[in-house]
């Protein structure tokens, strides 16, 4: 499905203060790969994922999605292909009340008031979080945050997910439910993150990135167990591959609970 391919051909972004942030980057994702990003910070991983829905704007080089170039003029067009869910879910809570944000993206793509309704509905059931709608978002802990947020996304019904840090500050119970939730979004999905042992059971493949460039590209299971490569990428093994549990360790997987 062309709709749901995401493309860089020589993607270089330089920041108005010189620092150069990519370099040449070049990959294609195609329709329902889960994809982990991984690197050292400042290795360009935020910069690479605010290119995906046109939040920044290539230096040079192109970004396609589905049969759409990226361009100041396609970006409200990428963006109701492209979801990306930031690392920190009060960038995207703003509004008085969590059905108030998650209708807001629907409600601005002109849908009507009964459909609206009917998506943040569908969007909170995924999450698990149908019973917080009428909570203000500041009430709200740190898992149910997360929840929320990708629920603000999922209303959308992007055909790429994008998140970055999704399990970022939480505790062991809320991370495996946002895992559970990951693997249950059928199409493309993106995760940028430190936590390689979520990349190694959410994503089936793995982009390395140093100072901007990408140098490694391949199956998570492979990339993740190399010593040599994350080393050299400021990067260790997985808890689980030293023979270490992950956080939360190796409890079933369900999705967020109110």
């Amino acid at each position: 499905m062309s709709h749901h391919l995401l493309e860089f051909n020589d993607v270089r972004f330089r920041y108005p203060d010189g620092t150069e942030a990519l370099r040449g980057v070049s990959f294609r994702i195609t329709h329902g790969e889960s994809v982990g990003i991984v690197g050292a910070n400042g290795a360009g991983k935020s910069t690479l994922l605010l290119h995906m829905n046109g939040y920044l704007l290539p230096t040079a080089g192109f970004v396609t999605v589905g049969e759409v170039p990226l361009r100041k003029e396609t970006r409200p067009e990428i963006r109701r292909k492209v979801g990306v869910v930031f690392q920190n879910p009060d960038d995207q809570l703003f509004m008085p009340t969590v059905f108030d944000d998650v209708a807001f993206g629907p409600l601005n793509l002109g849908m009507p008031p009964d459909r609206v309704r009917e998506r943040v509905r569908e969007a909170l059931y995924r999450v698990n979080a149908l019973t917080l709608a009428d909570k203000p978002p500041h009430r709200l802990s740190g898992g149910q945050k997360s929840a929320v947020a990708i629920a603000t996304v999922i209303a959308m019904e992007p055909d790429i997910l994008v998140m970055d840090e999704p399990a970022a500050s939480l505790d062991p119970k809320s991370r495996r439910a946002v895992i559970g939730l990951l693997n249950t979004f059928a199409h493309s999905k993106i995760v940028a993150s430190h936590d390689l042992d979520l990349i190694l059971d959410v994503c089936a493949r793995c982009l390395v990135i140093r100072d901007g460039a990408i140098v490694a590209d391949g199956p998570s299971a492979r990339i993740l167990s190399d010593a040599t490569l994350l080393a050299e990428n400021n990067l260790e093994l997985p808890l689980t591959l030293q023979g270490r549990p992950a956080m939360g360790g190796n409890a079933p997987m369900s999705a967020p609970r109110s």
